[in-house]
């Protein structure tokens, strides 16, 4: 009855993916800068429907089948699901490759969510996304070129190589010199990924609807949201202009005391369009190259406490947060003061590359998220449950919450030891949270439903973050999370000053209109109260 019933949905969604791409595919077409180019994409788009269809059907028939009549919590079973888990993230990996664009970028975040998904899907899907993405051809990047500034690329730069050093989900990088001899990094979106993004969001839309119908406990459409609402930013490489320039501007005026060890690349606007983007060229090695690190005379350590150091100022201080920081987006380079540590070893400096994705935290949320994080480092159970309640999780997932912020089981989130969050990385550690992953499953997916989806990005920032530290330190280090107590607690500190600060200005202004006597006795009175208030909550 299962197996009938997942191939009726099958049938089902593709007379409905049928009706939506032929019904829309007209008006698709003539609204088209390129309507021969857009035809050909219409064509495309039954073909990726239907692949997204028998891929869906095939994994869900595959588990149903396979598992069928096997003892819940057998040995029998846990070897065949392993196989099955296997089986179809290899089958879900091939059709991110085939369909490309943001397939890709489906999988690459399928490959951060250690705390949700299987193993065997975070690895296959971790090992293959980041280095291994579709290629567009030298003739397609010509044709984006001129589309976008009149000219192929030999004509608008002194010497272009046609061959990329870097592909990813949405674009590709070549190396190219300007006419005045500077060496540069061109980012060349792919052909058509504009036309496709809206007409692929919509069809993975069909099948994470279809799925969760299927299996309720799949609750994947926060996602889908949350695409909806970024790609079209992400797409627009003024956009990550600007961003990466903000991005910097906020370490010199929030964090000076780490800004010359942050940089990005500065961006040649004349030579960059919404679909290029033309930067410095940025010499290093990618943060996870443990070896090239050393090599470099740096230690891996070190680099450690500058991602964490950076982002906890990005996430606490300055609420304006680079959101996809995997590995290939971060890169590490001896700093150019040339200053050293007291090894003697060179200091880090952090290259932030690929600023398409940033959200940012309005004052409540990043207060609160801070407040969380520094509740979670300083073992405070009430404050947590507070501060959890407040981002969206209720009274009943505050802990799960924490478990998934920590990684961490309650009794050790909780636990007063100054080590009690660290993972080191262990067997045990990853089977134990594999275990708590399936065991909570529904309730993981109610409170990602729950929480607003601007969190939900900052639990995909942490799970990027703590997969970088585990390669450069095998595992969590306590010295991440000082950091991370010391930045929030700062935060929450010049936050609540803050506040002070604008009720001071606002009395300020009220009392205008009375005698200096008056103005002075409730400005006395208002000093006691804050100080009162301040001793009560000590």
């Amino acid at each position: 009855m299962a197996a009938r019933s997942l191939w009726r949905s099958r049938a089902r969604l593709l007379v409905l993916g049928t009706a939506v791409c032929g019904g829309s595919g007209a008006a698709f077409i003539a609204s088209s800068e390129d309507p021969s180019a857009t035809l050909k994409l219409c064509t495309n788009i039954p073909v990726r429907l239907f692949r997204n269809t028998v891929t869906a059907a095939s994994i869900a028939f595959d588990y149903e089948y396979s598992l069928s009549g096997l003892a819940e919590g057998s040995k029998e079973r846990a070897r065949v699901k392993h196989a099955v888990h296997l089986r179809s993230a290899q089958k879900l990996q091939e059709l991110c490759f085939k369909n490309g664009g943001i397939y890709i970028k489906l999988g690459q975040h399928i490959g951060q969510l250690d705390y949700l998904v299987p193993e065997e899907y975070v690895h296959t899907m971790r090992e293959s996304m980041l280095n291994k993405c579709p290629v567009s051809s030298y003739e397609q990047v010509c044709e984006v070129f001129k589309k976008e500034v009149g000219e192929t690329p030999d004509k608008v730069f002194a010497e272009f190589d046609p061959v990329p050093i870097a592909s990813a989900s949405l674009a590709q990088v070549h190396v190219a010199r300007t006419h005045d001899g500077k060496k540069v990094a061109v980012k060349v979106q792919h052909a058509h990924m504009t036309d496709s993004a809206a007409a692929d969001t919509a069809a993975v839309g069909v099948i994470v609807n279809t799925l969760h119908r299927i299996f309720p406990s799949f609750d994947y459409r926060w996602l889908l949201d949350e695409m909806s609402e970024s790609l079209p930013k992400e797409l627009d490489f003024l956009v990550e202009a600007k961003n990466s320039e903000k991005c910097l501007d906020n370490f010199r005026k929030l964090s000076p005391h780490i800004a010359e060890y942050v940089y990005a690349p500065t961006i040649y606007w004349n030579l960059s369009s919404s679909k290029l983007l033309t930067m410095e060229f940025m010499d290093g090695a990618q943060v996870n190259d443990v070896a090239m690190i050393k090599k470099l005379g740096i230690q891996p350590y070190e680099v450690s406490k500058l991602v964490s150091q950076a982002f906890a100022e990005m996430m606490f201080k300055h609420g304006f947060v680079h959101c996809d920081p995997h590995a290939a987006n971060l890169i590490v380079r001896p700093a150019p003061s040339g200053k050293r540590n007291i090894y003697g070893k060179q200091k880090p400096q952090l290259v932030l590359l690929d600023h398409g994705l940033y959200k940012e935290l309005d004052f409540n949320t990043r207060f609160n998220y801070a407040s969380l994080w520094k509740a979670l480092v300083f073992s405070d159970a009430n404050a947590i449950k507070e501060h959890s309640a407040k981002l969206g999780a209720g009274d009943d997932l505050y802990v799960l919450f924490a478990g998934i912020l920590t990684m961490r089981p309650w009794k050790q989130v909780i636990d007063t030891s100054v080590d009690h969050l660290v993972i080191q990385g262990t067997k045990e550690d990853r089977s134990e949270l594999q275990m708590y992953a399936s065991q909570y499953f529904p309730q993981i997916s109610e409170l990602l439903r729950r929480l607003p989806r601007v969190i939900l990005l900052m639990l995909k920032t942490n799970d990027c973050l703590r997969s970088v530290n585990n390669e450069l330190l095998q595992g969590s280090s306590l010295e991440s999370f000082l950091i991370i107590g010391k930045v929030s607690s700062e935060a929450v500190m010049e936050a609540k000053w803050s506040q002070k600060k604008s009720f001071m200005k606002w009395l300020k202004v009220w009392l205008e209109g009375f005698s200096v006597e008056a103005r002075l006795w409730v400005m006395q009175f208002a000093l006691w109260v804050l100080q009162v208030r301040k001793a009560l909550t000590l």
